[in-house]
């Protein structure tokens, strides 16, 4: 459970909702939330990692120990991959607590398999619960912000697809598009006071847990991270983004690695060759020299954060 010995009272009295709240992650920013002064609306379908069942149990749960911490928290179990679900949810949570203030965008499963054998089940289910159910909330919550004229989005992205990983295309291919939808919020409700970043965390959860362990080095790779990557590591971050601490700060894109919190560049030009009348021998031979020993190696996430 996240320590709020430290807190500061940073999120008093904002109304947040974070997806995907039940557990891991979304259930350390939900506390720290809350410990920090919000009240939280904890959204959690309780399903399984490949996005079956469902079991309210996980969200009642951590809106309850938010209450027993002397906390205000709602729980609630709508799948915000479906569109009324979400709009359930938004209004669900301005029925409780009158507001909303921030949304964190954190619901999500997996379902890994190599590109040449992923089915079109496992790329539209995944594609559907962590980008479509980004864009739902997003969408839900967006008139409420537009009105009142102040908003926060936190969307979860993945350094799956930010600098890639081995069996995830469909999870990867969403997380890329949460970033290219986040930046797309920011840039459209700016001039409403509605602020969108993204955030990739890390944590060993039942997400990296359900991994097959296929060697003795894996498994004590596995033992490293259950140590150094706790979920609770991320939620301050979370908690600062969401705040008005951060009232400068839209558009981003952020990382954390264990105790490493990173700031991500943005895709810019890095060459810029002009010829007139383009030819493909041209290319290879002038182009080319000058991209050659700036191009991005294929590299995973292992070999990229620390």
């Amino acid at each position: 459970m996240t320590d709020s010995n430290s807190t500061t009272g940073m999120m008093q009295d904002k109304v947040v909702v974070v997806t995907g709240g039940g557990r891991g992650i979304g259930r350390e920013i939900a506390l720290l939330m809350a410990a920090e002064g919000a009240k939280v609306m904890v959204n959690d379908l309780g399903a399984d990692l490949d996005g079956g069942g469902a079991d309210q149990g996980p969200a009642h749960e951590v809106a309850g120990e938010v209450k027993a911490a002397g906390g205000e928290a709602g729980y609630n179990t709508d799948d915000v991959s479906n569109g009324r679900g979400a709009e359930n949810l938004i209004a669900s949570t301005i029925s409780e607590f009158g507001r909303i203030d921030a949304v964190i965008n954190n619901a999500g499963i997996l379902r890994d398999t190599v590109f040449h054998k992923m089915d079109e089940a496992a790329w539209s289910t995944v594609i559907n619960v962590n980008l479509t159910g980004c864009y739902n909330v997003a969408r839900a919550a967006a008139t409420h912000f537009r009105e009142q004229e102040s908003g926060v989005f936190v969307h979860m992205t993945s350094v799956s697809g930010l600098i890639g990983n081995f069996g995830q295309a469909n999870y990867a291919a969403a997380k890329m598009g949460v970033t290219g939808l986040s930046r797309s919020i920011a840039i459209d409700l700016a001039r409403y006071n509605v602020r969108s970043n993204c955030m990739s965390p890390s944590g060993f959860t039942r997400m990296i847990g359900s991994i097959p362990i296929t060697s003795d080095e894996q498994a004590k790779e596995f033992e490293r991270l259950k140590e150094e990557m706790r979920p609770e590591m991320n939620a301050p971050l979370v908690v600062f983004l969401a705040s008005d601490a951060a009232k400068d700060i839209t558009g981003q894109i952020f990382a954390t690695s264990g105790n490493h919190y990173y700031l991500l560049n943005q895709p810019r030009p890095v060459v810029s060759e002009f010829r007139y009348n383009w030819t493909p021998k041209m290319v290879a031979d002038e182009f080319l020299s000058e991209i050659r020993d700036k191009l991005t190696p294929l590299e995973t996430l292992n070999d990229v954060l620390d």
